[in-house]
C-alpha cells in the first residue's frame, strides 16, 4: 500500500494546525498517542509500538488512533495484521507548536487563520508563541552540580568496572543519600533521592543502574527489564529528573525513547522534566572523581 500524505499541502498551514490542536483538545490519552506516532525518525507506528511506548492498552490506542484518524492527522494502515499509524510530514514539522496549543482555549481563540484572522481594521495581528507544553531537557554528568568534581576529568580516562551494588553506594554517598534501597524485580528504580543539586537546586532523582553483569555491546531498551519495559517503570516515578547508567555504550535508542517518556511525563504533570544517560567512559569519570565515595583508595 503507497503512503499518502494526511494534510493538504495547499491548504493555509495555520488551519491545519489549529485543526490538529484542536482535535488533540485535553485528552492526555490522544496527546500521548499523537506524540509516540510523531515522535523518532519511523513514519509508521504499529498499534503494539504505541503501547510500549504510552503504557496505554490495546483498546485505547485504537480509539484514540481511530480519533486522529478520522480527523486526518494521521494515516490508518494495515502492516502485516497489525493496525499501524502513519505520521504526516507537514504535522511533524510543527508537532511542539500543536501540542502547544492543545486544549488551550486562550491560545487557539487568539491564533489567527482563514476562518479566524485576528485583524483589527486593515492592521493584522501579529502573533507570537513563546513555549509550550512540552518542556523536556537533556542533560549530562557534567550538568549535575552533585556531580560538580567530573568536571575536572579528563574524558578519556581508562575503563573501570565495578559491582552495580558498589555503584549505587558510591552514587548514595556522594549525594549523601543514606536510604536503603533493595533491588527487587518490579522496581521502578534502583535509587531515588530528593538530594541532587541541578542548577543550585534540589531535584527529585531517579535512577536506572544496568551493572557490569549484563554484558551487551550496546545498551538497548530491550535489555532494560525482562519486558523491555525499564524505562517506562521508571518515568512513572514521581520525580524531574531521570538518569541510566551503563558499563558500556548506551545506543540511540534509550534516549529516544527517554525523551518520548519525559515528553509524556511534562504534558501529564505540566513541569519541565531532564533526563540524562551516564554511559561506560561517564561511569569511569566519576569513579575516577569520586574514588574514596566508591571505595577506592
Amino acid at each position: 500500500m503507497s503512503l499518502q500524505h494526511v494534510t493538504d499541502a495547499r491548504s493555509n498551514s495555520n488551519d491545519q494546525i489549529y485543526h490538529a490542536a484542536n482535535v488533540l483538545g485535553k485528552s492526555d490519552d490522544r496527546k500521548k498517542v499523537f506524540l509516540a506516532i510523531y515522535s523518532g525518525k519511523k513514519r509508521v507506528k504499529t498499534v503494539k509500538e504505541i503501547m510500549q511506548v504510552t503504557g496505554m492498552s490495546n483498546i485505547r490506542v485504537l480509539q484514540e488512533g481511530k480519533r486522529l484518524a478520522a480527523n486526518q492527522i494521521v494515516q490508518a494502515i494495515k502492516v502485516g495484521r497489525q493496525t499501524a499509524y502513519v505520521k504526516d510530514q507537514f504535522l511533524g514539522e510543527h508537532r511542539s507548536r500543536i501540542l502547544s496549543h492543545a486544549g488551550n482555549s486562550e491560545k487557539l481563540s487568539s491564533f489567527p487563520t482563514k476562518i479566524n484572522p485576528r485583524s483589527v481594521g486593515k492592521t493584522a495581528i501579529s502573533l507570537k508563541i513563546f513555549g509550550n507544553n512540552v518542556i523536556t531537557t537533556q542533560i549530562h554528568v557534567d550538568d549535575v552540580d552533585s556531580f560538580g568534581k567530573v568536571r575536572r576529568i579528563h574524558k578519556e580516562v581508562p575503563h573501570r568496572q565495578i559491582s552495580e551494588e558498589k555503584f549505587k553506594k558510591g552514587i548514595q554517598r556522594i549525594i549523601g543519600e543514606r536510604g536503603k534501597f533493595i533491588d527487587w524485580g518490579g522496581e521502578r528504580n534502583d535509587l531515588y533521592s530528593t538530594r541532587v543539586m541541578l542548577k543550585g537546586k534540589r531535584i527529585t532523582t531517579a535512577f536506572a543502574f544496568k551493572g557490569k553483569g549484563k554484558k551487551v555491546a550496546k545498551l538497548t531498551p530491550a535489555h532494560m527489564g525482562k519486558n523491555g519495559d525499564q524505562i517506562q517503570r521508571l518515568f512513572s516515578c514521581s520525580a524531574e529528573l531521570f538518569i541510566v547508567q551503563y558499563w558500556g555504550q548506551i545506543d540511540e535508542s534509550i534516549v529516544e525513547q527517554m525523551k518520548t517518556f519525559a515528553a509524556f511525563k511534562s504534558i501529564s504533570e505540566r513541569k519541565k522534566i531532564y533526563f540524562c544517560v551516564i554511559d561506560g567512559k561517564d561511569s569511569a569519570r566519576l569513579i575516577l572523581a569520586y574514588r574514596s565515595c566508591f571505595g577506592l583508595n
